[in-house]
């Protein structure tokens, strides 16, 4: 908790100076103190979910996935009158169709929906586990085809909005928990060599066939998505796709080691206090401050791995590995994309980033953790026995 306060105060400190230097248009400049109030609202939701038993949010797991995978279904299926109309319940949004606009805040499914994946994932494969006790290749097979088609139809809809890089959060957290899961390896190398070989396959098309990757791997994906791809490869010949990554690359590159101060952030980059928050952070405080955010980043999920491995559990482990693989793969992400280490995607830095869906989101995360620390604390009971 004292973690999580701190980002809470690094947040809410720098997204203050972010908007008061550059406030984005039509607004004004309260987004330091709406974000505090998203943290008091998300400590809220954590202290009434670690008094509701953990059993109960199991048992719920299905009808938050049925109700929340219904409204992407809604997301997608809008009609582009509504979607085109700013001011409507479902706008788009940078391109995307991804969130609710409600009166007093915005709602995102393909957030909060993490929180059931997690929970199904985790409880089907126990269950799993329980019900084969001796491994064989078909059951370890069964396993993972259950995990895909759970997964196959959420990632479709985030995909069609389009969120890649949710996608792949979903994926990262996934992973983790295939991999305690008592999965033949075997099986684990397979499924690692699949995306090592794409990957291996679109460098070799990218150095030695550059007709074929521009028109036939290229050319399968949306206008959105190349865009960002040739502003990432070649910033410096694509000026409108790398318009972002370069004017981060300035603001971080400009703060040399001690930065410029508390606001005195001085380089324009759009979404400055959401996806980019940390080209601000590093402005103003530079490389050290930067460096100091990374550690308090990473001591958290060291701190959840901690705890959810020393529950002796495998449904504790899985819990643990696949809140820590989510919060890695984004942290990794949103960071590198503001050096321009990695494309731009709509991933926002987990705990620092402006925006109540993706907090609140992942404090429901955190409220496990809490939930799988009360089991073996003592909270309504405790036991010298283990399971």
């Amino acid at each position: 908790m004292i973690n999580i306060i701190l980002l809470g105060i690094v947040s809410s400190l720098f997204i203050h100076s972010t908007v008061n230097n550059f406030p984005p248009p039509g607004t004004s400049p309260t987004h330091g103190i709406k974000q505090v109030i998203f943290y008091i609202v998300g400590f809220v939701v954590l202290i009434v979910m670690t008094n509701i038993d953990l059993n109960i949010w199991i048992k719920t797991r299905w009808f938050l996935y049925g109700i929340l995978l219904l409204s992407l279904i809604v997301l997608w299926a809008a009609p582009a009158s509504m979607t085109e109309n700013p001011s409507s319940l479902i706008p788009e949004i940078n391109g995307a169709v991804s969130w609710y606009q409600l009166p007093m805040f915005s709602f995102q499914p393909s957030e909060t929906i993490k929180f059931a994946l997690l929970l199904i994932f985790a409880v089907e494969i126990d269950r799993h586990n329980r019900k084969h006790t001796i491994r064989t290749l078909k059951t370890d097979v069964w396993m993972l085809t259950k995990l895909m088609i759970i997964l196959a139809p959420v990632a479709f809809f985030v995909y069609k909005q389009p969120d890649t890089g949710m996608v792949v959060l979903y994926l990262a957290m996934l992973a983790p928990m295939i991999y305690l899961s008592g999965i033949q390896r075997k099986i684990l190398l397979v499924f690692a060599a699949i995306p090592t070989a794409i990957i291996g396959f679109i460098v070799g098309a990218y150095f030695f066939f550059q007709d074929f990757y521009q028109e036939k791997l290229l050319g399968a994906l949306s206008p959105h998505q190349i865009s960002r791809i040739n502003g990432w490869l070649h910033p410096f010949e694509f000026l409108d796709s790398s318009y972002q990554t370069r004017l981060g690359l300035t603001a971080i590159g400009s703060a040399q080691f001690e930065g410029k101060g508390y606001m005195g952030n001085n380089v324009y980059v759009p979404e400055k206090h959401t996806d980019f928050i940390f080209a601000s952070i590093a402005e103003e405080v530079g490389f050290i401050g930067g460096a100091l955010v990374i550690v308090l980043l990473f001591s958290l999920i060291y701190r959840i791995i901690l705890i959810t491995m020393q529950s002796e559990t495998r449904f504790g482990a899985m819990i643990g590995a696949g809140i820590a693989g989510v919060l890695s793969v984004q942290i990794f992400q949103n960071i590198g994309m503001t050096m321009g280490l990695l494309p731009v995607t709509g991933l926002t830095l987990p705990f620092l980033s402006y925006g109540g869906s993706s907090l609140i989101s992942n404090i429901m995360l955190i409220a496990l953790v809490c939930l799988i620390k009360q089991s073996y604390d003592g909270y309504f009971f405790k036991s010298d026995k283990k399971d």
